[in-house]
């Protein structure tokens, strides 16, 4: 888990001053590993450590750490009949209060200060630090006489999904809260849209959707699926002249034969072709949209971007 800069700035964009609740060290059975994170303002959350008596009291506790003009507090909780809890274990919880100024000061690749006491920066964070400097990366979530040391979380990867129809919105509505994507949503009118779209996902109007291709990063990973076989095709084309870091189609076996014949007329080798994996999803989970988005999500979060299609379910 690391701090995600973006997610943050939206939140003190629309809210002001927000409170990060982040579970810093778990000791035994937790709700959540360390690094997980939420925010809170004074009308709203978002994120979650873990739902329960935990993230209930630690909501409230941030709410009066806005209210008292507090910048930092560390609360070390057992997660036991205190809290009508039984996991058996226990967390600390570092919450901060973050504005406009204190985003900006997110910088380089790890966020390392003070919350509690006065001591100075101990060891072990001097050496973290001294091995990012010297190439190592960024270590994981470290808690130690008082500082707090954090990885920022690393540039989104692109996701472009390619229709607002029902698979489009399922897709959307499940992937829109996993971290480390920046989803991009196209498709050819604003009335396909939902009223209100997730945060962090970049609507775009095109009657025409393919020419928007260009302007994809080459690594973006994409879905397919609009309304129009017309369009995927027109999509799928665009694609491979453009490059891309993976790409799911949905569609049957039949449809994904039609497509390969056009596209190898079109000029594309089998070999750049066989890189769109169509059909998307886990046949075991069914066609229903949120099924699909279902499997796709999972094959995001076990295997990683370039895994998002199978080949064994129809659209």
């Amino acid at each position: 888990m690391s701090l995600e800069r973006d997610a943050l700035a939206r939140a003190v964009a629309a809210e002001g001053r927000v409170v990060r609740v982040v579970v810093a060290e778990i000791r035994g059975s937790a709700p959540r590993e360390a690094g997980t994170a939420m925010l809170v303002w004074a009308e709203g959350q978002s994120g979650t450590i873990g739902g329960g008596a935990l993230e209930f009291e630690a909501a409230a506790e941030a709410r009066r750490l806005l209210r008292d003009r507090g910048s930092a507090r560390v609360a070390r909780v057992a997660l036991g009949p205190g809290l009508g809890q039984c996991c058996g274990g226990a967390v600390t919880l570092v919450s901060e209060v973050f504005d406009a100024e204190a985003v900006a000061a997110l910088t380089g690749e790890v966020h390392a200060r003070r919350v509690e006491g006065d001591r100075p920066m101990p060891l072990a964070l001097r050496r973290a630090l001294a091995g990012v400097r010297g190439g190592l990366g960024a270590p994981p979530v470290l808690l130690k006489e008082g500082w707090f040391l954090e990885p920022l979380a690393l540039p989104a990867r692109a996701l472009w999904i390619w229709g607002a129809g029902h698979v489009g919105r399922a897709l959307v509505g499940v992937l829109a809260p996993l971290p480390g994507l920046a989803i991009t949503w196209v498709d050819t009118a604003a009335a396909r849209f939902p009223d209100v779209l997730p945060d962090g996902v970049v609507p775009r109007i095109a009657s025409d959707p393919a020419a928007l291709v260009p302007e994809a990063p080459a690594g973006a990973h994409h879905l397919i699926l609009t309304y129009s076989h017309a369009l995927d095709l027109a999509l799928c084309h665009a694609l491979l002249v453009r490059g891309f870091g993976s790409a799911g189609l949905i569609g049957s076996d039949s449809k994904w034969a039609r497509f390969r014949t056009r596209l190898g007329q079109l000029g594309h080798s089998p070999a750049e072709i066989a890189r769109i994996c169509c059909p998307i999803g886990q046949k075991t989970l069914g066609k229903h949209p949120q099924a699909i988005a279902i499997g796709v999500a999972a094959a995001l979060l076990s295997e990683g971007v370039d895994r998002i299609a199978a080949r064994d379910i129809a659209g």
